[in-house]
């Protein structure tokens, strides 16, 4: 008992004095549980002060006694210090058994902060080993059984877990959980949960190609990195940063980031070279003191011997002249370790400047390579735009012309010219129309567009685009029901217009005749909620799955009105350029309903919160 109460007081060393004189006495006892349940203690204690070759040694031996016995608690404190101690020595195979075993513990216990300690232990090993579905899991399962109300623990979660769901390509969601994570760390004042989540903010923008908002991330993160010196999180941010630079070809920046990358990788090996040698030979404390204890007594002896020695002139004489042979000999020795010195400093200077040179071609390679599959993309959207205006576009064009060579020619009558008015209209707004969305969407594939919000009122924008559209709900015999409210929204007015424009041309393509469009818009926990709602043909739950994706995805309206599936696509693109988000609710043969939030006033932007 006195010494756990010892060791609660984290006095490691009285703590070992008083628990191996409790082993010796259960020893001489035979009470091999007691003796399980010291050496337990022990390797925990060891493993805590870092010595885990001693501490891994107890642990072991008293394991086997504690599983036999069933004693949960101990074996609960056992494996979880086991699995410590193996992942901090790199062997992440016992680590992930270990931690295995503490979560079938106190999952038998019920022991709720147990099962997020270990579940979040896990996640960190499977992350360590690059198997990032995993690690997703298990931070998803600790943050399941966190309470609601612990921020604390939620703000160390949720940062790591965007950053494993980055690794998945799951970036919607990695974006949710990062801006709750660092709203959570700036409110609970969690610097270093600052500084992941805006290192892997920073990762989410580079890799969605929003160069400056992952400047500004980067930017803030190795300040604060640098202010509480984590060179793990500065690890990650220069080399975040050097790509950053490679990609806006700013290549002596990057090299200097790079640079800075290896400075804290070395200082980083260097530190676990130090701790590790200090440690390959750890014994118990007691050892430690009995061994200072013989150091000690043999000094005392030879100082005796020496002093006896001195009595005689003669042996004085004899050390004055041995200490000159060795002052001499010293001399030559520290002449040749100063040439030696200056030889190698020269080496290594040569060698750094080789390696410089070499990086730096290494990350103009990179950048080589970036910029490649940059114009590969950019390549894609172009052969993508082209079939599209080789055969949507036109066609269109095509059928009118025809008609334009037929009036030209005298070939049609005044009725035949009359019957064909309404499909020569149609096919100029269906090419009108592609024709928009196209440029629209190779400009947003292209990261030209950017926002310029402003107040204004939603119901002008309605009605200007109302008008229209209002031939085509004549000639198929559409009704329009307005039930918009005069309300303000800050957004871009022409995004806006674009959306709206694409959603009532949605909702007048799939209505038969007799059909209804409301539009109609409201106000949600400040924000403003637009709606465009039809009564036409539905669509599946399969098919909604595919309206936003980043794919051209149609099908034809009621009347074989055609289009290149990209007015949707490009809907979401520019919901979320204004900060908002767009959402469908339809049921086959029955309608559909397409929802727009927009923000009212002024806000940040989520991914810089």
């Amino acid at each position: 008992m006195g010494s756990e109460i010892v060791y609660k007081r984290q006095d490691y060393i009285n703590a070992l004095n008083q628990f191996i004189k409790s082993k010796n006495l259960f020893s001489r006892l035979k009470d091999t549980l007691s003796v399980a349940k010291i050496d337990s203690n022990l390797g925990v204690i060891e493993i805590e002060r870092g010595n885990y070759k001693s501490g891994l040694s107890y642990a072991l031996s008293g394991i086997k006694q504690l599983e036999k016995r069933q004693l949960y608690q101990e074996l609960s404190s056992a494996y979880k210090s086991l699995a410590t101690a193996y992942q901090n020595t790199n062997n992440y195979d016992k680590a992930i058994d270990f931690n295995l075993k503490s979560l079938k513990i106190v999952e038998l216990t019920n022991d709720n902060g147990g099962l997020i300690s270990a579940n979040k232990n896990l996640a960190d090993i499977y992350f360590q080993r690059k198997d990032y579905t995993k690690a997703v899991s298990y931070y998803e399962s600790a943050l399941n059984h966190i309470d609601g109300n612990n921020t604390e623990l939620r703000a160390d979660i949720l940062p790591k877990l965007g950053g494993a769901l980055i690794k998945t390509e799951n970036y919607d969601l990695a974006s949710d959980y990062l801006v709750e994570g660092i709203r959570l760390n700036r409110k609970t004042k969690n610097t270093e949960g600052v500084i992941i989540a805006l290192n892997n903010l920073g990762e989410l923008n580079l890799t969605r190609k929003r160069i400056k908002t992952a400047e500004e991330q980067l930017l803030e993160a190795g300040s604060l990195g640098r202010a509480e010196n984590n060179k793990q999180q500065l690890l990650k941010n220069y080399m975040l940063m050097k790509t950053l630079d490679s990609t806006k070809g700013n290549f002596e920046s990057a090299f200097a980031w790079q640079r800075e990358y290896y400075k804290i990788k070395n200082s980083i090996e260097e530190s676990k070279s130090e701790i590790i040698s200090e440690r390959v030979e750890d014994t118990p404390i007691l050892d430690e003191l009995e061994a200072l204890e013989e150091t000690a007594s043999e000094n005392t002896v030879l100082a005796e011997a020496i002093n006896e020695d001195l009595v005689s002139k003669e042996k004085l004489d004899k050390f004055k002249l041995i200490f000159y042979a060795l002052l001499a000999a010293f001399a030559v020795v520290l002449v040749f370790f100063v040439l030696f010195y200056l030889k190698r400093n020269n080496r290594l200077k040569y060698t750094r400047e080789l390696e410089e040179k070499n990086q730096k071609i290494e990350l103009q390679n990179e950048a080589i390579l970036e910029q490649s599959k940059h114009l590969e993309s950019i390549n894609k959207v172009k052969d993508k735009l082209f079939s599209i205006v080789s055969h949507d576009l036109k066609d269109s064009l095509t059928s009118t012309k025809g008609f334009i060579d037929l009036l030209k020619e005298g070939s049609l009558t005044q009725e035949e010219f009359h019957s064909l008015l309404p499909e020569l209209s149609e096919n100029a707004n269906n090419a009108s129309l592609l024709l928009f969305n196209l440029l629209n969407w190779s400009k947003s594939q292209m990261q030209s567009l950017e926002p310029k919000p402003s107040l204004f009122d939603i119901q002008e924008v309605f009605y200007d685009k109302v008008k229209l559209i209002e031939q085509k709900m004549q000639s198929k015999n559409v009704l329009l029901i307005d039930n918009t409210l005069r309300d303000f929204v800050y957004a871009d007015r022409s995004m806006v217009e674009i959306i709206l424009q694409n959603l009532l041309a949605n909702a007048i393509k799939f209505c038969k005749s007799g059909d209804t469009i409301t539009i109609s818009n409201r106000i949600s926990n400040g924000r403003a909620i637009i709606s465009v709602a039809d009564s036409g043909v539905g669509i599946t739950k399969e098919n909604q799955n595919k309206l936003f994706s980043n794919n051209t995805f149609t099908t034809v309206g009621t009347k074989n009105e055609k289009g290149t599936g990209l007015g949707l696509t490009i809907c979401k693109e520019l919901v979320e350029l204004n900060k908002g988000r767009i959402w469908v609710d339809s049921t086959v043969n029955e309608g559909s309903t397409f929802y727009v939030e927009l923000p009212k006033t002024r806000v940040e932007d989520p991914v810089n919160t």
